[in-house]
């Protein structure tokens, strides 16, 4: 039984490299292979768009990205694989959250502060050359992972923030319009979930430093040779710490073959033959997968019909879904309710229920109500609609086992056996 969603994608603006592949598809394409996982796989080309205008570019990598994902493993009749920009609900979404996601949080996102930062310095206007595009780029992928309400994102340790901007602003956006959203959690993999490249630094397309994952054989020989290491002789102890060559080793050699690389450093190997061994563990995982590949890469229209068929697959989803959240919002038939009759005698839910507000006091409560409204349980005041949706979230998720550590308090009128059936009923409900 499928009781998780795991969900990932890459940006279509470049050509796969082994960071791509250690941080992103490899752990993920394990994860699709659990029986309780429900998997999700995207290719981001709307994100391309906020820096790539190369429209070739753009398409080439879909098709290199598409066909790496099915060559490491991935099988499409088991999990959803689908291409961004086939998904029109993912726009629609992301206005949604735009109108609940404050500007305050986009300001501090790690990518705007860098090119703020950067520009500040240059003494030039602190948003010279920033989109809009850039700017929302979180809220873009809060929509990607909030549109299938993924429990887990793998990603690398500087996409963190983001995923806790996800969190923030499904949040924000359940306590006005009540719980629709899962609140995601970042999956990462401590020791490799971020790769060094040919320099020292993050292997990113952006610093041109990366090592592509499908390579020929001698070029991916070459390009490890031309990985940057310290003057140290032959003979000389080296340090593991902060060495590109090892950290890559390690995110492909097991426990043991990572000990003994981590020896042959100790007992002062040269570094031209810790170059060859790190090229030899690479290409012994890399090669059967690279074969593959270059069978793909020859068959776009293969590719293209197993993309459409996944959009099918994943508008299944997202469309009653995205219907369900226009009608919470307001985006409604004007002839789907009338006025009643007789505003006095108005039906109650026969159902318990959580009403969120906001006081005069401009603090943030919610109170669990009873089929009739009669209040069961009431909340104090919290400084943050964030923590009042976090809170609704733990009392709903751990039932009345919450209630010590929520700032909760037990109407007069209800017994604890009356809010415990209630609860039970409630998120059965949600």
């Amino acid at each position: 039984m499928k009781t998780q969603r795991v969900l990932t994608g890459i940006t279509t603006s470049g050509t796969p490299h082994l960071g791509n592949y250690v941080g992103a598809i490899r752990p993920t394409v394990r994860a699709s292979r659990l029986a309780s996982v429900e998997s999700f796989y995207f290719l981001a080309d709307y994100h391309a768009l906020i820096k790539v205008t190369e429209p070739a570019r753009v398409q080439r990598s879909t098709l290199e990205i598409a066909a790496t994902w099915l060559a490491c493993g991935l099988d499409p009749e088991q999990v959803t694989f689908y291409r961004q920009s086939d998904i029109p609900e993912i726009p629609e979404l992301t206005w949604l959250l735009t109108c609940v996601a404050g500007k305050g949080m986009l300001n501090r996102a790690h990518a705007y502060k860098a090119s703020v930062d950067k520009n500040t310095a240059a003494g030039t206007d602190p948003d010279a050359g920033v989109s809009a595009g850039l700017f929302m780029y979180p809220v873009l992928m809060a929509a990607d992972i909030l549109m299938f309400n993924a429990h887990q994102v793998p990603v690398g340790r500087d996409q963190v923030q983001h995923i806790e901007m996800a969190r923030d602003i499904a949040a924000s956006f359940n306590h006005l319009y009540g719980e629709h959203f899962t609140l995601p959690e970042a999956a990462i993999e401590d020791h490799v979930a971020t790769l060094p490249g040919l320099d020292g630094r993050k292997m990113s397309k952006s610093y041109d430093n990366t090592i592509p994952l499908f390579v020929p054989r001698e070029q991916l020989r070459k390009l490890i040779q031309g990985i940057v290491t310290d003057s140290r002789a032959p003979g000389e102890p080296k340090d593991t710490t902060g060495s590109a060559l090892f950290q890559l080793y390690q995110a492909f050699g097991s426990a043991k073959e990572t000990a003994a690389f981590a020896q042959a450093y100790a007992d002062g190997i040269a570094w031209g033959d810790a170059k060859q061994q790190l090229f030899e563990r690479l290409d012994q995982e890399i090669a059967p997968m690279r074969e593959v590949y270059d069978q793909l890469i020859q068959d776009p229209a293969q590719i293209e019909r197993m993309l459409h068929r996944g959009a099918e697959k994943a508008r299944g989803v997202a469309t009653p879904f995205t219907a369900r959240l226009r009608h919470a919002v307001g985006l409604r038939p004007l002839d789907s309710a009338t006025a009643p009759a007789r505003p006095a005698k108005v039906a109650k839910s026969a159902s318990p229920s959580v009403k969120q507000y906001r006081e005069a006091d401009g603090r943030f409560y919610f109170k669990l109500v009873d089929g009739s409204g009669q209040t069961l349980l009431q909340s104090l005041g919290f400084d943050s609609p964030r923590e009042a949706a976090h809170a609704v979230c733990r009392l709903r998720e751990q039932g009345a086992a919450a209630l010590p550590a929520l700032k909760l308090q037990l109407a007069t009128s209800a017994s604890p056996e009356t809010l415990e059936t209630a609860l039970a009923a409630w998120a059965n409900l949600v």
